[in-house]
């Protein structure tokens, strides 16, 4: 019968510290993957500023040597990520595969331009510099006209300011509740506990005595936990780095390894604070009252 009980009891504390370590788990690994969105946040952004083109179209008197000379000064220019010279025949080939006709059949010429299109770095991808830099290849007199996006240019970057601020309002909101949640798993935890707490405080244990076990078993349960949460923040890494590798997550391992010890070292840390407080309360509580 007394085995019978004992193994009843054993399964009830491995079930208690699993579902401590699961939550542990889990509440870290959503706030590992808000740090990692808070990390790559601005890379995310700049890249879907990059894809923004400026297309400069020539005039059908342009020279080729001019036309080199305008790009070798743009790939030489600090705000230009990449150049491509599109001629008015590979125009008309695109256009010719989008619509799924030959447009030229119908004109009997090809009325498309050569053209230059320009991907610019992401600090340049605003409504005043971008007006600034078609305003100086206007000045050239080959060039006819200068085409760009300005109103989408104008709501991607106001939609990055928005979600920036909610990105780390939201952030510091769920590290507040990921704090929250972790003392509530770890004072459950150490409730059912105390009996035993005051019990070897009547037979004259000192409270560094009984908090020192308690607050080993959990660290080490914070451990496994932050564990879990990192295996499982590294392979939504991998696989969202291998699905979309032009955002290049992996460009700066320091900044990862750091977010990667700093949710380490967070669940140690939620789990030691928890601990010494929980343990401290019914270290502090009347025996009458443990049952409340």
């Amino acid at each position: 019968m007394s085995s019978s009980f004992d193994k009843y009891q054993k399964r009830r504390l491995i079930s208690s510290y699993f579902s401590v370590v699961l939550s542990i788990g889990l509440v870290l690994f959503l706030l590992g993957l808000l740090g990692l969105l808070v990390l790559n946040a601005k890379k995310v952004a700049d890249h879907f500023k990059e894809q923004v083109t400026v297309t400069i179209f020539l005039k059908d008197t342009a020279k080729d040597v001019e036309i080199k000379q305008l790009k070798k000064s743009l790939a030489m220019a600090d705000y230009v990520k990449s150049t491509t010279f599109v001629s008015k025949e590979q125009a008309a080939e695109f256009m010719k595969a989008e619509s799924g006709e030959d447009f030229m059949d119908f004109l009997g010429s090809n009325p498309l331009k050569n053209s230059i299109d320009v991907n610019l770095k992401a600090d340049f991808v605003t409504s005043e510099k971008l007006q600034t830099i078609a305003d100086e290849a206007l000045t050239k007199k080959f060039v006819e006209e200068v085409s760009y996006d300005n109103d989408l240019v104008n709501l991607m970057n106001d939609n990055v300011k928005k979600i920036s601020f909610w990105v780390l309002l939201i952030s510091a909101l769920f590290a507040l509740i990921a704090v929250l949640l972790i003392n509530s798993s770890i004072r459950l935890a150490v409730y059912s506990k105390r009996f035993t707490i005051k019990t070897m405080q009547m037979v004259g244990a000192t409270k560094r005595f009984i908090r020192r076990p308690f607050i080993y078993r959990s660290v080490k349960l914070g451990v496994f936990g932050a564990i879990l949460a990192l295996i499982g923040m590294a392979l939504v890494l991998y696989f969202v780095d291998k699905t979309f590798p032009e955002l290049e997550l992996l460009s700066q391992p320091i900044l990862i390894i750091g977010l990667f010890a700093f949710v380490f070292f967070l669940g140690i840390f939620i789990t030691w604070v928890s601990t010494f407080f929980a343990t401290q309360r019914f270290l502090n509580l009347n025996t009458d009252k443990l049952n409340y």
